[in-house]
């Protein structure tokens, strides 16, 4: 599959602080615009489930022309679990994003999405309208994201989910005796090579990058994580009748985790929805930077006129 022509950022300023949730639970926030001379508007990233910076190459170029602002999920890349494991699921990551547009004095803002970010970002946006003006989603659906995985072998949706689901709890089961082991393999370019030739991700011009980023990624326990995941699992769709803001759909034709006719679907009911979909797996935007970005800078064009 076609990716951009390499080009290997340099090493990207992110700054970290530490950002209380309302119920008090520590987040690891992070943005790419430290020192504030990113001109260009600000985005809230809600990014991949335990997921990092490390994922958007584009937005880590110091002439990326966009301030983004985003954290760690719940008991991930620094973030604390809460008190209550419970409080996991995608309601808990709109009060955590609320808490970190609070924390960077951020009033409301486009709002870009990835995977189950792409979850969080609609459910924000239908709890809290007046804080978001755009929806710029990569590679996700608004809500009952299990079922529409696994979406290139045209499984039943019920079918999709059940076979998706029951595998999260098993793996739930089994991660304290996995995680041993896959916080100790080893990440680099050789590595990424195989996984970037596997089907479940394509090559990536940033093979180094992408390496940080699947070494951050396995840094969360396998068991927490699936927990997260299938906390995940119980929001349900999202009305997208109310969506009055302008909105862009970007999906991957390969993408067996979030299912680009799904995608498809969710713009074609939405006002003035655009659709794009790009040769890719759900790590387009590592695969694709270049393209991915375009979109964005188009897509944040539109919302400011």
């Amino acid at each position: 599959m076609p990716t951009s022509a390499a080009r290997i950022a340099p090493a990207p300023t992110i700054a970290y602080r530490d950002v209380l949730s309302d119920d008090g639970t520590r987040l690891r926030a992070w943005t790419n615009d430290p020192d504030g001379t990113i001109d260009g508007p600000t985005v809230l990233l809600c990014n991949g489930l335990g997921t990092g910076p490390w994922c958007w190459p584009a937005l880590l170029r110091p002439d990326c022309q966009v301030r983004v602002v985003s954290w760690n999920h719940r008991g991930t890349g620094g973030s604390a679990r809460p008190a209550d494991p419970a409080h996991c699921g995608i309601e808990a990551f709109v009060e955590d994003a609320l808490s970190v547009m609070d924390h960077f004095g951020i009033d409301q803002a486009p709002v870009m999405g990835w995977s189950m970010g792409v979850n969080t970002m609609f459910e924000l946006v239908f709890r809290h309208p007046e804080r978001v003006t755009g929806l710029f989603a990569v590679a996700g659906v608004p809500g009952d994201t299990f079922a529409t995985m696994l979406a290139p072998f045209r499984l039943p949706r019920a079918i999709a989910r059940g076979l998706t689901v029951s595998f999260a709890r098993t793996l739930e089961v089994a991660g304290r005796v996995i995680t041993p082991v896959t916080t100790r393999l080893p990440v680099g370019p050789k590595a990424i090579a195989v996984l970037t030739h596997s089907g479940f991700m394509f090559p990536v011009p940033d093979s180094e990058g992408a390496a940080h980023a699947v070494r951050e990624f396995l840094t969360t326990p396998v068991d927490w994580f699936m927990h997260l995941a299938i906390a995940t699992s119980e929001h349900g769709r999202v009305s997208l009748s109310k969506v009055g803001v302008p909105v862009a759909f970007v999906a991957a034709r390969w993408d067996v985790l979030s299912g680009s006719r799904d995608m498809r679907s969710a713009a074609a009911r939405i006002d003035a929805a655009t659709y794009v979909e790009l040769n890719g797996s759900h790590f387009v935007q590592m695969e694709q930077p270049d393209q991915v970005h375009a979109l964005l800078l188009e897509f944040l064009d539109r919302v400011s006129t």
